[in-house]
C-alpha cells in the first residue's frame, strides 16, 4: 500500500502528512489541502493538527530548506509515529512540489531519517509512503 496521489477522505485514525514552512503559512499545494480539509492550523509549522501533520520543507521566509534540515524534521516525525501506533500516517511527496526537490532527493533523506529514528532501519508500519519513496 502506498499514499495515493489524491486523498479526499480519511478515517478517524488516519493522518495527512504534508510539506509546510517554518512560518506555518498553509496557502498552497498540499498545505492548503491540509488546512481546508484535514485540520492544519495557520501559524503552526510542525506537528499534529487535527488529521494532519506538518513537516517543514521551507523556512520562515518561504525559501527551500536544505535537505539535512528536512531530514531532521523527518526524524522527529518518524519518532512521533512510533510513539503513536494507533494512528496511520499518509506521507505525501513532501518537498517535491513548491520546495523543488526531486522524489529521489527526498527518498534518500527519508531512509536516512528512518535509520536515525529506529533501531532496526525499517519504516514503521503505520507510515504509508508514496511509491516514489520506496527503497
Amino acid at each position: 500500500m502506498n499514499t495515493p496521489e489524491i486523498l479526499e477522505h480519511l478515517e478517524p485514525n488516519e493522518i495527512f502528512v504534508f510539506g509546510s514552512n517554518e512560518a506555518g503559512i498553509h496557502g498552497r499545494g498540499a498545505a492548503k489541502t491540509a488546512q481546508e480539509k484535514f485540520g492544519a492550523i495557520y501559524g503552526v509549522p510542525f506537528g499534529l493538527m487535527g488529521q494532519s501533520f506538518a513537516i517543514p520543507t521551507k523556512d520562515r521566509n518561504l525559501k527551500t530548506l536544505l535537505l539535512p534540515n528536512i531530514q531532521n524534521y523527518l526524524v522527529s516525525f518518524i519518532k512521533f509515529a512510533i510513539d503513536n501506533p494507533q494512528l496511520k500516517f499518509y506521507l505525501t511527496k513532501i518537498g517535491c512540489g513548491l520546495a523543488g526537490y526531486t522524489t529521489n532527493d527526498i527518498k534518500l533523506i527519508l531512509w536516512k531519517a528512518v535509520d536515525l529514528a529506529t533501531n532496526n532501519g525499517k519504516l514503521p508500519q503505520n507510515i504509508i509512503i508514496p511509491i516514489e519513496f520506496e527503497q
